[in-house]
């Protein structure tokens, strides 16, 4: 018997990289987003793997898009964690009138 691809898997490890490159490159927000989708296609793709495990290969790929994923939607928060810093230096840099370079 022959095992197919589980479906959702490779959408699931599409969005867990989507999500490390976009949190890296592009954006924090754009990465969050691609990381919770592919924490969700992650999840439904295992209960599909739970049901018949013996029908589907590449469960390993789920586990991979799960930890892609959860990496991305942590630097994306700890930027979002940064850019508040930043921003609320500088409106209080502002606001003081300590503006000394």
């Amino acid at each position: 018997m022959t095992q197919e691809p589980l479906p959702g898997s490779s959408t699931a490890l599409t969005m867990g990289i989507l999500s490390l490159v976009g949190t890296l490159v592009c954006c924090g927000p754009f990465g969050a987003i691609f990381g919770i989708i592919g924490l969700n296609n992650a999840r439904k793709a295992e209960l599909l793997y739970r049901e018949e495990p013996g029908r589907y290969s590449g469960y390993e790929s789920i586990k991979s898009a799960r930890i892609l994923s959860y990496i991305g939607i942590g630097l994306a928060l700890l930027m979002l964690v940064f850019y508040i810093l930043v921003f609320g230096v500088v409106i209080t840099l502002i606001t003081t009138g300590n503006m000394n370079y």
